[in-house]
């Protein structure tokens, strides 16, 4: 595989960055006037609801979608006239695992390899590596359309990886997983920003995004709502501590909770107390008949929710 001179990115260097980056599909503005820089092993976010142009974003990113207005280069090349040169450099993680369910896992691996231009005597040893890193090498002669749900999405990851990328995008990459599986994901992805690799994550889980990301944007309807680390849009946009009261309660508790110096939300029957002084709250609750109620510190979904709405998105 023949590839143009390739930039060597610094670690005070982008590995993408993005200025007044747009996408318009006929009359609809998908991705409109968007600002980011992605900096050498960080995991950066993106988390919206349906349709925040998160996805059209990252195909920009990799050459597959083009431009219709800003800049946007990923290791220094102008993502749109280096697609191919940018994926070689790149691992991606589909939403939707795409394994070759008549190959064995090692199989999948191998064929993968062979994409990238790498002979079965270079691939030998990573494909090694990549089953033990997925937990995968008693199972490298199953079919995969024999492993769970957990294994498929860690061989896809995995796959990912044969060609030692420098930037890994990972589209929702715990969608459908039980807890067990999801946490065994994060502990593999944690592995590989820890080895210095540069992650670009899309996720509806908001604990995922916490958990693993050092930066986010928060995106609606293709514009940036804020962004910055997790702590720092905690702290931006509610307050520490949340109490979820669950049923009853009605207007009395409404007008108790204002007194109390709360900030209210309503989500069908439940009511959320925001504040900073729960105390007089909580002991009023626990002395109240046919309430109940759950006592937290606030997180991202908190400011997710503030942000974007309660509405249901379609």
């Amino acid at each position: 595989m023949s590839m143009t001179a390739q930039p060597v990115l610094t670690s005070n260097k982008p590995v993408i960055s993005s200025r007044g980056l747009t996408k318009r599909f006929a009359s609809r503005v998908a991705v409109n006037g968007v600002d980011f820089d992605i900096f050498p092993g960080r995991c950066f976010g993106f988390v919206g609801p349906n349709g925040a142009g998160k996805t059209t974003t990252l195909r920009m990113a990799m050459g597959l979608t083009p431009l219709s207005g800003g800049t946007l280069s990923v290791f220094g090349l102008p993502a749109s006239e280096n697609g191919p040169a940018i994926r070689a450099r790149v691992g991606i993680v589909p939403q939707a695992d795409n394994l070759d369910p008549d190959f064995t896992v090692e199989e999948n691996l191998r064929v993968y390899a062979s994409f990238f231009g790498l002979s079965r005597r270079q691939a030998a040893p990573r494909i090694e590596s990549l089953l033990k890193f997925a937990s995968l090498t008693d199972r490298r002669r199953a079919r995969t359309d024999t492993l769970s749900g957990g294994m498929q999405r860690r061989l896809t990851i995995a796959r990912a990886l044969i060609n030692d990328p420098e930037l890994v995008v990972l589209d929702e990459p715990t969608t459908g997983l039980d807890p067990q599986a999801r946490h065994v994901i994060w502990e593999r992805l944690t592995e590989l920003k820890m080895r210095g690799k540069t992650l670009l994550l899309t996720t509806h889980y908001m604990e995922e995004a916490e958990r693993l990301c050092d930066e986010l944007l928060i995106m609606d309807e293709g514009r940036i709502l804020d962004q910055g680390s997790p702590r720092q849009l905690i702290e931006r946009h509610v307050e520490p501590e949340v109490i979820e009261v669950r049923s009853g309660g009605g207007e009395a508790l409404e007008r108790l909770a204002g007194t109390a110096g709360c900030r209210l939300e309503r989500m069908g029957t439940c009511l959320y107390c925001y504040t900073r002084e729960p105390a007089q709250l909580i002991a009023v609750l626990k002395d109240a008949h046919g309430l109940t109620f759950l006592h937290r510190p606030t997180n991202l979904e908190d400011v997710f929710l503030r942000l974007t709405g309660r509405e249901l998105r379609d």
